[in-house]
């Protein structure tokens, strides 16, 4: 079996036990991301001295006795918006081309404290805005199922690297559904976690009240693995918070007697796929078998968590980016008359269509006489949203539906259409609106043979229950490779 087709967790026994070396599984990492991410452009920037390097290190300290941890010397990847202190990283943009941190992002360093081998930045939309990671500066990433579709985004370098066996788990971050949507699209597992339960710190912004670092993987386990690791108090956070229920490993259990199931009446009407919708009812009957309680319910709220969240974010976004102005850091552009004439050719020629949209829609929404018409409103939207699934979680443990619409769509087609782009996430955006918990995870496929993701969504700081479910239903199926990679082992 090829080190890659293995999960992050299965792969690390076999180093704890010796019978792989770290090099060995670095090599081999190293060796299929050369070989085919010709075809799949998942990477922006591979550490290959860097993650030798590392290698070396961590194999002194496990055969020392001093790592002991799961992922101790399984390599992995981080999406380029999270810094690596020397490592390029550049959010996919040309704008920060020539970024090079001199700090680690708290998850990263969990990780690297855990001993996992950091091999590389993956691709992603410039910025995290967009669903098809095809506003990178650096190219599109294409899904490794279909080379003609998208691989979904804004992590769609983290999802398609861990469906292409490039890697065997990646990190991604979710503002609007960021890591479950590309994980339905590649056919993988991904964790968006409560909002505070993973520091911010070193992940560059997009909406600062939306954003979450999260696992993307093979499985539940090595999701749950990796969300136990980076899931600490930090108090270089403001927004961090301090648990003591972060043993998501104890929640692998495949028992879900007596646990109530809710199934939002709302996500299964018009614009969702005949396909998508009979799977994730299928999700719903074997958790019934399996002894869960599911019913019918009415959310609400539903249709105003597109334009709430539009808002909200690019009003976010035209504030983060606002320091991306050719001064301290970054691309500046090469001529230029006075002060203002460099930002505005540096942000002219830095910043891709979709950043410069939303940047434009976020100030307008703040400007003077529009901030109550519409960020104000938006905000009360979100309070509103919340107050929606606090209601819904007094009756139901977690609730299920599909993650997007339509399976993964082909290259170029809602770039042309930015509106069906967005209204792609509606069933993601209210998850982090109310800064819940969602996992997604491969449940079915359509006529095309294209993946088919389902979401479940817990209660704040509550991942063990959806965990759990997810865990659950993953008993009842196997893991399926990509057709192009599993046929390299033929």
């Amino acid at each position: 079996m090829d080190m890659m087709s293995m999960t992050a967790v299965e792969l690390g026994k076999k180093i704890k036990a010796g019978e792989i070396s770290v090099m060995e599984a670095t090599k081999a990492c190293i060796e299929n991301i050369k070989t085919y991410d010709k075809e799949y452009n998942c990477f922006i920037t591979v550490d290959e001295e860097g993650a030798f390097k590392q290698a070396e290190e961590i194999q002194k300290k496990i055969d020392s006795g001093e790592l002991t941890g799961p992922l101790a010397g399984v390599p992995i990847a981080i999406k380029d918006n999270m810094c690596q202190n020397g490592v390029l990283t550049t959010c996919a943009s040309k704008i920060l081309s020539n970024f090079v941190p001199t700090y680690t992002s708290d998850a990263v360093v969990k990780l690297m404290e855990a001993g996992a081998v950091i091999v590389g930045k993956t691709n992603m939309d410039e910025f995290a805005m967009g669903s098809t990671t095809e506003t990178s500066y650096y190219g599109e990433t294409k899904n490794p199922w279909d080379t003609n579709k998208v691989p979904g985004g804004s992590s769609g370098g983290s999802a398609a690297a861990v469906a292409a066996e490039e890697v065997p788990c990646a990190l991604g971050s979710d503002t609007g559904g960021s890591i479950r949507q590309p994980a339905a699209f590649c056919g993988v597992t991904g964790i968006k976690p409560t909002y505070g339960r993973v520091s911010r710190y070193g992940l560059v912004a997009y909406g600062s009240s939306l954003d979450q670092i999260g696992p993307l993987a093979k499985d539940v386990t090595d999701c749950a693995t990796i969300l136990e690791i980076i899931s600490q108090y930090d108090k270089k956070d403001s927004t961090s918070v301090e648990r003591t229920d972060n043993d998501f490993t104890s929640a692998l259990k495949d028992d879900v007697k007596g646990m109530r199931i809710g199934l939002p009446k709302d996500y299964f009407t018009e614009g969702l796929d005949p396909e998508i919708k009979d799977a994730v009812y299928h999700v719903a009957e074997v958790l019934k078998e399996k002894g869960a309680i599911v019913e019918e319910f009415d959310l609400g709220m539903v249709e105003y968590a597109i334009p709430a969240y539009y808002i909200i974010a690019s009003a976010e976004a035209s504030s983060n980016l606002e320091r991306f102005d050719g001064v301290k850091y970054g691309y500046r552009t090469a001529e230029y008359t006075d002060l203002h004439n460099m930002y505005k050719k540096t942000r002219s020629e830095g910043f891709g269509a979709e950043v410069k949209r939303r940047i434009m829609l976020g100030s307008f929404t703040l400007s003077s006489g529009y901030y109550d018409a519409y960020y104000v409103k938006a905000l009360k939207v979100k309070a509103l949203i919340k107050q929606a699934y606090d209601k819904a979680f007094a009756k139901y443990d977690i609730i299920l539906g599909p993650v997007a619409p339509t399976t993964a769509l082909t290259m170029g087609e809602s770039l042309s259409d930015p509106i069906k782009m967005y209204l792609g996430d509606v069933y993601t955006v209210p998850v982090n609106l109310a800064g819940l918990p969602g996992i997604s995870l491969p449940c079915g496929y359509d006529k095309d043979g294209m993946p088919i993701g389902v979401q479940m969504v817990g209660d704040a700081f509550n991942e063990k229950a959806i965990i759990q479910a997810a865990y659950a239903f993953e008993q009842t199926r196997e893991y399926k490779q990509p057709a192009a990679v599993a046929e390299r082992g033929l």
